[in-house]
């Protein structure tokens, strides 16, 4: 039986679909596997999918095999994720735009894709000023020291500093390329990149080898957006990088810090911009500013031992209808769909929100299991 992991890979490989037309199908129909063998007509079901698309996705898919491609991408590529694994980043795959691979090289730690750990990101200017490389540092620092994981995109700047104060902190840090993650850009950064590999993580969207293009690096900044709880926008002109990455946070739901400059400084304006948008402060006590980061909820499992019947929570009557077709075992996602009576798509999103809720557990094959 080919597992569910192989049809997001295959999917990928076809001309015209990205993430968000991935998502749409999984939902649409349950499983990619399913989609897959799908006829024409029950893929134009799916909102994008346009006539052009379609005859791309009927030709490319007849030349390709799953179970094969899988097989031959894992020899060039020995450690990715696609949203079918259990570790894939819980955060990242709240996005309407996850991934369909996510490869990595570095130290995992299970706390950070579970989302239990709290990740922030921090992105700026290539050209920063000292004001804002030294509150680089100081921020970076106060989050490695208080368990918090900086994540950012190793460009020059900002994102460097970033890298280099969570790691002296004696913290953890993720950096997102836009190239493989075997390829070293800007090349000047290869000793903080292998530092990284050692006190963190290493992802990308690309597989190895992929050469950094300019197009690559605004889709990389809503995965750095995607990762973390909250971003922080240390210095940012008005058509900076950063500002995308402020703006995938925001239709993420994540919260949006600025560090305020002086009216008339350059670097500062985007982060001018954010704030008389609604951002909030990046505030002059470091302990302020933790505290509100502190409160951001995390996703906390809920241990059966520790989760006695009484305190289940009060569950929608949506949720609770996929929670009531669970037995001891663990159930393909087919047979939840089955069970319920309920649109694939629909209990799709249930599913992720009892996730969430830690009330169950995804495992591979797109199966689930009650907690």
């Amino acid at each position: 039986m080919v597992e569910e992991n192989a049809y997001w890979l295959a999917w990928a490989q076809i001309s015209g679909i990205g993430p968000v037309l991935l998502r749409r199908l999984q939902q649409h129909f349950g499983t990619l596997a399913t989609a897959w063998n799908a006829t024409k007509v029950q893929l134009g079901e799916v909102e994008g999918l346009g006539f052009q698309t379609l005859e791309k996705v009927v030709q490319q898919r007849s030349r390709l095999h799953p179970e094969q491609l899988f097989t031959k991408h894992q020899q060039e590529n020995s450690h990715f994720w696609t949203p079918a694994d259990a570790d894939y980043p819980r955060l990242l795959l709240e996005t309407p735009s996850p991934p369909p691979i996510l490869y990595y090289r570095g130290e995992v730690e299970l706390q950070e894709n579970l989302g239990q750990k709290p990740m922030v990101g921090i992105v700026g200017t290539r050209q920063p000023s000292e004001y804002g490389i030294r509150w680089t540092r100081q921020i970076s620092t106060a989050l490695a020291k208080n368990g918090f994981t900086v994540v950012s995109g190793m460009a020059e700047g900002i994102d460097t500093e970033s890298h280099i104060a969570a790691m002296k902190a004696g913290g953890r840090t993720i950096a997102v390329l836009g190239t493989g993650v075997d390829v070293i850009y800007p090349h000047k950064n290869r000793d903080l990149y292998k530092q990284i590999l050692t006190a963190g993580l290493v992802v990308s969207e690309y597989p190895t080898k992929t050469p950094p293009d300019r197009t690559h690096f605004p889709r990389r900044n809503r995965i750095i957006a995607g990762l973390s709880r909250a971003i922080l926008v240390i210095e940012a002109p008005l058509k900076s990088g950063a500002l995308i990455t402020a703006t995938y946070a925001n239709e993420f739901g994540r919260d949006v810090y600025a560090l305020p400059g002086r009216l008339d400084d350059y670097p500062s304006q985007g982060c001018l911009k954010l704030l008389s948008q609604g951002a909030s402060f990046i505030v002059k006590e470091l302990d302020e500013l933790l505290t509100m980061l502190g409160a951001i909820p995390q996703i906390d499992a809920i241990e059966a031992s520790t989760a006695p019947e009484q305190l289940m929570p009060t569950l929608s009557p949506e949720l609770q209808t996929v929670m009531n077709a669970f037995a001891s075992e663990a159930l393909p996602f087919d047979f939840i769909v089955q069970q319920t009576g309920m649109a694939a798509g629909l209990v799709s999103g249930v599913l992720l929100q009892l996730e969430l809720m830690g009330l169950v557990s995804q495992l591979p094959g797109m199966r689930y299991q009650k907690k």
